[in-house]
């Protein structure tokens, strides 16, 4: 049996002018998701506990079956186990975005861009071994990771500061989001410094000349310490793998005991190579029993408020991962899979938002069976079968052969 999860970050919208009042579900042409809505089991999935932010490090972890209230330390742990970066009992590590901010009204400097522009891995490197040469030491280190996204360790560190993710203050004045409380004064002054290191930097000098966003500041987020998980083989007897461009799937899955694969042309951004990701999956399917398969790009496309952006990136998922999965699979065996994203994305906010999310799950059986009354893969859809799995970190179970754990809807 091969159980397969195709994990569509931030997939799920809310209504958009821009799509006549739809959302990219329901504005997408997408006829393998809608398959499996309609062959399998379509319903709601709650993947943000109350109280808990709704990002990619609760959601994820929810579909991977664990509870984030009991295993949750941060996000940058996460992270930071992807790159095998060792930590000890009192270490703290924090997300440390590039970003670009630029000044607004009466001087107020504003997140421009938390992406500084997507900026490349080669130009973030040179930056973070500037950053590193000047800012490192007193148990403060730095650790490159991909594009925009970098790791900062400090060690026997304070994790209780309040942070902002730079996401959720896009074109907004950054000064009450500040570092704030235990362990303030040192990040404030850590990302001052790094804006004196950045301000003339040549990477930056050459977009300016391009026209392109700096990379003005560090922002530090996401702080916690190091968690400890079982592994799925332990929980459910399988041995699996991940595919995802993002440091932090590939985290939880190196937490989960899955083996991380690198996918030639992933690159976490709009211009992915879905194809290659379904090629590489397939084939990690022929010696290994489950795979999460995770694309980025409905995300990064809601985070832009491109609503336009995102239904053209869940169409290239259905026609060039969802298709060939569902006309290859069958050669392997029977299988199961789990269609879902981690939260919601609405483009209209530009940040994630914390509402029950639409899953689809079939077994080849079902997909032999070709019956029931046609579904669409869709908010709304998912919302009128009355299906909610309150507790979402159970719906894995369901997806290995167990019940579906259900709250009514």
């Amino acid at each position: 049996m091969k159980y397969i999860i195709i994990h569509g970050d931030g997939m799920a919208d809310w209504a958009c002018d821009e799509l006549g009042g739809k959302t990219p579900l329901q504005a997408a042409h997408k006829p393998n998701m809608d398959l499996l809505a309609t062959r399998g089991t379509l319903g709601m999935v709650a993947t943000i506990p109350k109280g808990m932010p709704s990002g990619s490090d609760v959601g994820t972890m929810t579909m991977l079956g664990y509870d984030p209230a009991k295993y949750h330390t941060g996000r940058a742990p996460i992270e930071a186990a992807s790159m095998n970066i060792a930590m000890g009992p009192g270490d703290v590590v924090f997300r440390m975005n590039l970003v670009s901010l630029t000044p607004g009204d009466a001087g107020a400097m504003i997140m421009n861009d938390f992406t500084s522009g997507h900026i490349t891995s080669e130009e973030a490197a040179l930056l973070v071994a500037d950053l590193r040469k000047t800012l490192a030491g007193d148990g403060i280190e730095f650790f490159n990771g991909v594009s925009y996204r970098h790791l900062m360790m400090w060690r026997g560190g304070v994790a209780t500061t309040h942070l902002t993710p730079p996401h959720d203050i896009t074109g907004k004045p950054v000064e009450d989001h500040l570092p704030k409380g235990a362990g303030a004064d040192l990040l404030r002054d850590l990302m001052r410094r790094s804006q004196e290191i950045l301000r003339d930097h040549p990477v930056n000098k050459a977009r300016r000349a391009a026209g392109k966003a700096e990379a003005t500041s560090a922002w530090f987020w996401g702080q916690g310490t190091r968690p400890s998980v079982p592994t799925l083989k332990e929980r459910f007897g399988v041995e699996g793998s991940v595919i995802s461009a993002v440091d932090l799937v590939n985290g939880l899955g190196r937490l989960a005991g899955l083996n991380l694969i690198k996918v030639p042309g992933a690159t976490g951004f709009l211009d992915t190579d879905y194809g290659a990701k379904a090629r590489y999956g397939l084939e990690s399917l022929k010696s290994r029993d489950f795979l999460l398969l995770h694309i980025e790009a409905p995300d990064e496309a809601g985070h832009m408020g491109r609503a336009d952006l995102k239904k053209e990136a869940i169409e290239r998922i259905d026609e060039l991962i969802i298709g060939p999965m569902l006309a290859n699979l069958g050669a392997l065996g029977d299988f199961a899979i789990l269609l879902m994203p981690d939260h919601a994305t609405p483009s209209q906010l530009k940040t994630h938002s914390p509402e029950p999310v639409p899953f689809a799950l079939m077994t080849s059986a079902q997909f032999k069976s070709g019956g029931s009354a046609p579904h669409r893969y869709t908010e709304d859809e998912g919302t009128a079968t009355g299906v909610l799995v309150g507790d979402g970190y159970h719906l894995i179970e369901s997806l290995f052969g167990g019940p579906l754990k259900t709250t009514s809807n």
